[in-house]
């Protein structure tokens, strides 16, 4: 999961670099998650809606796919 420059917006990645959605702070403590791309097979029948954290919208993902997500600072992307 790779932040945005404006901070609001958290792209998802898998291990391989592939776009699966991201998650969005709509509002101070609303979160929401958007499946995209390789995920939207992955990601069916998860719960979109506003979670109060960053945290625990990843450990809504990390409950319906059994994977592990993980924060990444970007610093090492070319």
């Amino acid at each position: 999961m790779i932040p945005t420059d404006d901070g609001k917006v958290w792209n998802l990645t898998d291990l391989l670099g592939r776009p699966m959605g991201r998650i969005t702070e709509v509002s101070a403590k609303q979160f929401t998650i958007h499946p995209d791309g390789h995920a939207l097979e992955t990601m069916v029948g998860i719960d979109h809606r506003p979670y109060t954290s960053l945290d625990a919208a990843l450990a809504a993902i990390e409950k319906h796919t059994r994977g592990v997500c993980r924060h990444h600072s970007g610093e090492d992307q070319p």
